[in-house]
């Protein structure tokens, strides 16, 4: 192994040259301060000596597992896909670049502190480390990595705020130049509000359970993130100065996004309180420039010049796009007359330190420090720790406003009465420590029931606080979690996979009662009696062998595709519309066309659910590409639309019969926080990204039916259960 390493080292010393971040003979003296111990499943448990050290063996060890993974985020983030993709990803492009530019990360670079700046260094030397002792891997198209690109990927979200910016309206303002648009008397809504059952939902579950309520007397945390399929991999990363995270890391960042240490855990839920806000701009063009009212003055729009480069068939183009900005931020649509300008988080330098630290904290005080850097914008927190203590937070990162207006629509621009007026204090903000009642829970929902009595109160805070309304799967953790007693790890889990289907309550009643409300003779009363027969004796509970399992989630779906436009422009829920709008002959309907469509898909009807829902992995694609002819594994798991606390559903469109899973449940684990801290834990398909490696599906399985393997955290059962220890670079 010595011989190996002198190989490694002069291989460096001659092939990279200036690629690196640090010189080569520095980097082979950190390779050997880092140790990685990867255990039976794969997971990589990293050991530095410094901080830094151990951020760079993280990074290393991130891309042994998907190099293609980490480079892609950083790509995307940077707004350099087109690049790889060609033109077709020219907007998604100028939607990154709206808002960051290189020369403004590196200055933000230059201004963080000296730790901060190592740790940078840290990511980078890594992953150029591995791209010097690795020559046969060849990057898409980031062939060196700098430090400040850390800080263009630095909270950690499967979809952070810029990707709420609508790129076919963004598309539609700048492709042919930036034009005023003619007034229309279209209601003007926000362009991206996500509605529950018109696809499959983001977001996770947490739940914190107190000591009062586990049968061991410790607090229990349930992590349980709804992203798409291998977005995040499980790491272990310590250090001599009190790095000891383990949990979820997002594919090249240096920390620790969802997890635990050996004192407390946090668990990240999306939708929390309001903290993007879009203004209505009025404009008018005068001497070939743009201007907008404010108050009783028209200001100049502020044009800038973005290049877009773009690969093609025969090379490298580009396109250069003319875009505006108004005080308030960046134009990306336009709408009855207006133009709407975005305003959202933009602050890196502290998102990234908010996000590294947090994973250091030693208890609820310091946790709490880490929280009033108030830089996360889309998270809600779940919080447990070994002091017995269990805590909620909702948002993060909250402007403060006039409560007047209402911010869940545009507001008009040229009101100075509009304007943010600071940041709440993390005291202002929805929160909750120790309930009553013992548990805490949020699954992307309103905060008005995550304690159930002991919850906060809607009256007590602005509306902007939060925005989401309950939804199926907050009715179902209720459930679940109220009046119960004697928690351990198992139950626990047992819970958080618990098989209800709560959507389905209010809607099938109404399908019954519009069934039973047919003529005797009408043709659909014989046609559909069967199935109807298998709806009243539904348990409303998924299972392999269960057909109306089938029927009904085919019967929303049709329902779904024939009226969630509707339910949009109206700005309602689509479970809401289907139970408060639709005619009994609607809803007879959909039956009969979902019962068609399984009977041209399947050969019948009565097909049991797991013949459909299945999970499969057959690449290392980014994007997976399924095949009925090829194997699979049955899912007893249902979409987050149905109340499925075990969310499992596909977001692409379907070419295939069958339903393959791409987003929902991937990483979940749960935790016990007594002296030692104990917990277990499974991933969508396996640590590794290349399908030759044993760990590509090896948990496949056991994700499959919902059983969870230990995860091993001290070093010395680590060592108990080792497949490989190395140095990075051997």
């Amino acid at each position: 192994m010595g011989l190996r390493r002198t190989l490694v080292s002069l291989l460096c010393a001659a092939a990279c040259g200036d690629v690196l971040a640090g010189a080569p003979a520095t980097l082979s003296a950190t390779a050997q301060r880092v140790t990685i111990l990867r255990d039976t499943w794969g997971i990589p448990h990293v050991y530095g000596k410094t901080d830094a050290d151990a951020v760079f063996g993280l990074m290393y060890a991130q891309a042994e597992d998907d190099f293609k993974r980490v480079e892609r985020n950083y790509i995307n983030a940077m707004g350099r896909l087109a690049e790889v993709e060609g033109e077709a990803e020219l907007y998604r492009d100028l939607r990154m670049k709206l808002f960051i530019t290189p020369e403004q990360l590196k200055a933000e670079y230059r201004r963080s502190p000296a730790w901060l700046q190592q740790l940078m260094v840290a990511f980078a030397d890594g992953l150029n480390y591995y791209l010097a002792t690795h020559p046969e891997v060849k990057p898409a198209l980031i062939t060196h990595f700098e430090p400040w690109m850390a800080l263009s990927f630095s909270e950690g979200s499967i979809g952070g705020d810029i990707e709420t910016v609508d790129l076919k309206q963004l598309e539609a303002l700048y492709r042919d130049g930036a034009r005023l648009p003619e007034p229309t008397s279209k209601p003007v809504a926000l362009a991206a509000v996500y509605r529950p059952g018109e696809r499959e939902p983001g977001g996770s579950n947490g739940f914190a359970i107190a000591p009062q309520l586990t049968r061991n007397g410790y607090p229990l945390l349930l992590i349980n993130p709804h992203t798409s399929f291998y977005f995040r991999p499980e790491v272990q990363v310590s250090s001599e100065q009190g790095l000891h995270a383990y949990g979820a890391v997002t594919w090249g960042q240096f920390f620790v996004y969802q997890g635990f240490n050996d004192r407390l855990g946090w668990m990240h839920t999306s939708g929390g309180g309001d903290a993007i806000d879009e203004y209505l701009e009025t404009v008018r063009e005068q001497n070939g420039k743009f201007y907008y009212r404010y108050g009783q003055q028209w200001r100049a729009l502020k044009p800038v010049d973005i290049r877009l480069p773009y690969k093609t068939a025969q090379g490298m183009a580009s396109k250069v796009v003319r875009v505006y900005y108004s005080h308030h931020g960046p134009i990306v649509r336009a709408v009855d007359g207006k133009w709407v300008a975005v305003r959202m988080m933009n602050q890196p330098r502290q998102a990234l330190t908010q996000s590294y630290i947090r994973t250091k904290a030693r208890n609820y005080r310091e946790f709490y420090r880490a929280m009033e850097l108030r830089s996360n914008s889309s998270n809600n927190t779940v919080y447990a720790d070994v002091d017995g203590n269990i805590a909620y937070f909702h948002g993060n990162f909250i402007p403060r406003r006039d409560p007047r207006f209402d911010w869940k629509h545009p507001v008009d621009g040229s009101n100075p009465a509009t304007e943010w007026q600071g940041l709440h204090k993390v005291s202002e903000t929805i929160q909750l420590f120790n309930p009553r009642t013992g548990w805490i829970q949020n699954t992307n929902n309103w905060p008005y029931t995550a304690a159930g009595a002991a919850s906060p109160r809607a009256s007590d805070y602005p509306a902007y606080m939060s925005l989401q309304g309950e939804n199926a799967r907050g009715i179902h953790a209720l459930r679940v979690l109220q009046d119960q007693r004697d928690f351990t790890l198992d139950s626990l889990i047992a819970a958080a996979y618990d098989t209800l289907l709560p959507a389905f309550e209010p809607l099938l009643p109404q399908l019954f009662a519009a069934y039973d409300g047919l003529a005797e003779d009408a043709p659909q009363k014989a046609a559909l009696a069967p199935q109807i027969a298998a709806l009243r004796g539904w348990n409303l509970r998924y299972a392999l062998d269960s057909v109306p399992t089938s029927l009904a989630i085919f019967w929303m779906q049709e329902l779904s595709n024939s009226y969630a436009a509707t339910a949009r422009t109206l700005e309602m829920p689509l479970l809401d519309y289907v139970e408060q709008r639709l005619t009994p002959a609607q809803r007879l309907a959909a039956l009969e066309q979902a019962s068609a469509r399984l009977t041209a898909d399947f050969g019948q009807w009565q097909t049991p659910w797991g013949e459909i829902n299945r999970f499969q992995r057959l690449s290392d694609d980014l994007v997976q590409q399924f095949d009925d002819s090829q194997p699979s594994l049955p899912v007893p798991f249902a979409s987050a639309n149905w109340g499925s606390l075990a969310a499992y559903g596909m977001t692409s469109k379907s070419k295939t019969r069958r339903i393959y899973g791409e987003r929902g449940n991937s990483f979940v684990a749960v935790v016990e926080f007594g002296p030692q801290i104990r917990a277990r834990s499974v991933l969508a398909g396996g640590q590794s990204g290349n399908p030759a490696s044993p760990h590509f599906n090896d948990q496949a399985g056991m994700y499959a039916r919902g059983e969870f393997k230990e995860i091993w955290i001290s070093r010395k059962d680590v060592e108990a259960h080792l497949e490989r220890r190395y140095h990075p670079g051997e």
